[in-house]
């Protein structure tokens, strides 16, 4: 009669001993290619995948950010277009991607914050999918008029908007700037006509034409066309009052108007990857945006044509913007009923 083989019993500390050992080493071996990959990496060029159209901040910045980390790490950064839908065309390309940081995503937070709550169908978890890296400033951000519009200064402005419709170029649908334009409407009784754009730079070719009243961004699109004289700033919806970039324009504040949609909207280019990219990967991309700002001439001269001070937020300092930010968006979209026409 054949007995069953009795293994002899072991203590239960040293059994547990056992398996933390061959867990650690299966664990180790599993992760010692995934450590030796972020350290090699870059070894091929990367995308970085823009998500509005040449003629906007977020162009800009995507441009100077890869001529920079393509000299500082090694392999060329190439930026790719992909504008459209809120943000998630160029967003869900990058979310099903390999997370092996060839593939990076540069675009508005607001869109990412956005989107859920504008659209029916969202192709991403923009808060899962994809892995936050660091984020640009937008720095000083005018409203301005078309050159041939009858008022000199926002009072005026409201006043038309009261009397009949003025059309608003909008450069991002859930852009902080129509949530503004749609509560400014609703505490004063104006009428605005919201057309929206992708990106701002078709948004300045309509104003340049007249075919809109008013539009706003950032001083990268802007900039050019109002010290041609093309269309004129009436007042500064984000980034603060800047006598240097747009003396006497006043801001929101001095207009009299506060509250969340004047005062928490802050914008911001974000750099992201996909979930699962390794820390090694987000880490150098990080300190190499951080490095940008002050080693790149080209960074600098972005960020001060857009009247931005600060440094780029990474780690820790940019979960907390989000935190902070994405909540007061949403909400404020619910509470203005807006959607994605």
């Amino acid at each position: 009669m054949q007995r069953d083989k009795i293994e002899p019993s072991l203590p239960l500390d040293a059994a547990r001993r056992r398996q933390l050992l061959a867990a650690g080493l299966a664990l180790g071996t599993g992760a010692l290619p995934r450590l030796a990959f972020a350290q090699d990496w870059p070894t091929k060029p990367v995308r970085l995948v823009a998500a509005q159209a040449p003629g906007s901040s977020n162009d800009a910045t995507a441009r100077a950010v890869a001529e920079y980390m393509t000299s500082s790490l090694g392999q060329a950064v190439v930026v790719e277009n992909k504008p459209g839908g809120i943000g998630m065309i160029a967003a869900d390309n990058v979310a099903r991607s390999p997370a092996d940081g060839y593939t990076l995503l540069i675009t508005l937070h607001s869109q990412l914050a956005q989107a859920p709550v504008m659209l029916k169908k969202v192709p991403l978890d923009t808060s899962k999918d994809l892995v936050p890296i660091a984020a640009f400033s937008t720095g000083v951000s005018p409203m301005v008029v078309k050159k041939d519009l009858a008022v000199k200064n926002f009072k005026e402005l409201l006043a038309l908007a009261r009397q009949r419709p003025v059309s608003v170029g909008n450069y991002g649908i859930g852009s902080g700037w129509q949530i503004m334009m749609t509560q400014l409407a609703k505490q004063t009784g104006a009428r605005f006509d919201i057309v929206n754009y992708k990106g701002t730079g078709p948004m300045v070719f309509d104003l340049m034409a007249g075919n809109i009243d008013i539009g706003a961004g950032s001083l990268a699109g802007l900039g050019p066309g109002i010290q041609k004289g093309s269309f004129r700033p009436v007042l500064v919806i984000s980034g603060g009052r800047s006598e240097k970039l747009l003396p006497g324009i006043p801001t929101w504040a001095d207009e009299g108007f506060t509250g969340a949609a004047f005062e928490n909207l802050t914008e911001c280019n974000m750099i992201l990857g996909p979930a699962g990219l390794p820390a090694d990967v987000v880490r150098r991309v990080a300190d190499a945006c951080r490095e940008s700002a002050s080693r790149s001439e080209a960074v600098k001269n972005v960020l001060a044509q857009l009247g931005v001070e600060e440094a780029p937020l990474t780690g820790a300092e940019l979960q907390r913007f989000i935190q902070r930010t994405w909540p007061t968006y949403q909400a404020m979209t619910r509470e203005l009923g807006l959607q994605a026409q």
